[in-house]
């Protein structure tokens, strides 16, 4: 372990290993750029000056950053990377577009504590196939990753319908008492182990029949750990309101955080809802800890849900495993192909996939720029046709989002995807720009950083990302090459300070 007293002796050196030079730096906490000289060695950030003033120090590695925004990496906090950061360690779709850390194992599904007696069921084949789940213990998760060494960091919830999947022989109904415990001694292996807390995903159709008692009961060994509670919602429809209430009940009844996932107004009938929902988080952060995350577009990616079948917004079936041939094509002209209606058709396509174009640019926008609110991008890898979110998320709230709607300053914008992502999932020593720092780190170039990623080409990585350093390895540069350096640097992140825990 690096001591204070390493840090001080490696600080005081002339030399280092990597000095980025000329660089705005904005380094996550909210604060005013400064142009600023930045000096790595040994994976950590060991000087910061300002321009001119280590003049004399030599480096392995120099960087012009003239022009330029330094920041800290982006720590993506909603993600279904489980099983990619090892079958597919490159990880290009994160890390080319400034992501240094992803949290896994969010929406009640993650890649362990996991043990299969068949395929994986809904929504966990999102991760992959019976095959990539591997991990019965989250101690064999960590180690996977640990060896598989990804392109970037790797910090980890556990899956609520995981842990459902192992202990009990049908989904569809409330665990027993019996089944509850042994879920609990899952969650308390992972927690020992380094897991951020708990997820569920209570709208998905093999969580749903859990009641609130279940989650709280499964909920209470997070605050010994110090961890938190995120969830997709019960519902993100009409019932968004008790479902949050549901969630407040649950984290105030376990003493821990609360984190949205993926808050939305979801629905046409729902449209315009936002300043009420937030209006509700607000409420509810009077009496304890409450956040969430958002991702920057208005339209939502999953399975195809029956229960999501309509009329009212466009739905882009993505995959289907019984009719591969529709991926990228529009429900409508699948059921006009077809000669059946929207919910028929669904049903003869599944299992399959989709995307839903069912939100309103005024809620996404006001629940982005709102103060409670990090960025996840809640990407899909393993879709044949993801949602650009995937590749995209983090430069369109750089380009579009800041620059171009002036939605949020970019030191705001920065902030939510760095220092607060990193204080509210307790990732100790990231997030910032800070001397004895890890050296996560992205450069860009603020006038031209957009997503390029669109719905109907998604697998395109991002403009004006110029380099990426993950525990200070030089490892992406962008401009004309847009490639992995091939240097893997990453690591899986234990849950480092606690969380605070309510009276």
């Amino acid at each position: 372990m690096t001591t204070d007293a390493d840090k001080l002796n490696a600080s005081n050196s002339n030399s280092c290993d990597t000095l980025i030079r000329n660089v705005s730096l904005i380094d996550g906490s909210g604060a005013a750029p400064f142009n600023a000289d930045v000096a790595i060695a040994n994976g950590r950030i060991v000087k910061i000056a300002a321009v001119g003033e280590i003049a004399g120090w030599t480096a392995t590695f120099e960087c012009d950053g003239s022009g330029k925004v330094l920041s800290p990496g982006f720590i993506d906090v909603h993600t279904h990377d489980d099983t990619n950061v090892i079958r597919q360690p490159e990880m290009l779709p994160k890390l080319s577009q400034g992501v240094t850390t992803v949290v896994v194992g969010n929406c009640g599904i993650s890649a362990s504590p996991v043990s299969l007696q068949g395929a994986p069921p809904d929504p966990m084949n999102l991760l992959g196939e019976a095959e990539d789940f591997s991990y019965p213990t989250f101690a064999s998760y960590v180690a996977a990753v640990n060896l598989a060494r990804p392109s970037i960091n790797v910090a980890a919830l556990v899956g609520h319908t995981a842990l459902r999947n192992n202990q009990m022989d049908r989904l569809d109904r409330a665990a027993t008492d019996e089944e509850i415990a042994a879920m609990c001694a899952q969650l308390i292996e992972a927690l020992a182990n380094g897991a951020l807390g708990l997820s569920t995903g209570l709208a998905y159709g093999n969580a749903i029949s859990a009641p609130t008692s279940e989650v709280m009961a499964l909920a209470a060994p997070l605050a010994a750990a110090g961890g938190l509670y995120a969830t997709h919602l019960r519902s993100e429809f009409a019932d968004i309101l008790i479902a949050m209430d549901e969630a407040f009940r649950i984290g105030k009844h376990a003493r821990v955080p609360v984190v949205i996932s993926h808050l939305k107004c979801a629905g046409v009938d729902n449209w315009g809802r936002s300043g009420e929902v937030l209006a509700a988080l607000e409420q509810a952060q009077r009496y304890q800890p409450i956040g969430c995350d958002c991702y920057p577009y208005t339209a939502s990616s999953s399975t195809l849900d029956l229960k999501q079948v309509t009329d009212t917004f466009d739905i882009q079936v993505t995959w289907s495993e019984p009719h591969p041939e529709m991926g990228g094509k529009l429900l409508a002209a699948i059921a006009a192909e077809w000669n059946l209606d929207l919910f028929e058709t669904a049903k003869r396509l599944q299992p399959a996939g989709a995307v839903y174009h069912g939100m309103h640019d005024d809620d996404v926008n006001r629940i982005l720029s709102h103060p409670a609110t990090v960025v996840g991008s809640d990407g899909l890898p393993n879709d044949p046709l993801p949602h650009p979110r995937l590749w995209g998320a983090f430069p369109r709230v750089l380009g579009y989002y800041s620059r171009e709607k002036k939605l949020f300053p970019l030191t705001v914008a920065i902030n939510k995807m760095t220092g607060l992502s990193a204080e509210r999932f307790g990732l100790t020593e990231r997030g910032l720009v800070r001397e004895g720092y890890w050296a996560d780190l992205v450069l860009f170039d603020a006038e031209t950083v957009r997503d390029a990623a669109t719905f109907t080409d998604p697998m395109q990585p991002a403009h004006g990302i110029e380099a990426v350093w993950v525990n200070g390895v030089l490892s992406y540069r962008g401009g004309a090459e847009k490639a992995a350096t091939g240097d893997r640097a990453g690591r899986f992140l234990a849950r480092g300070r606690p969380l605070p825990v309510m009276a």
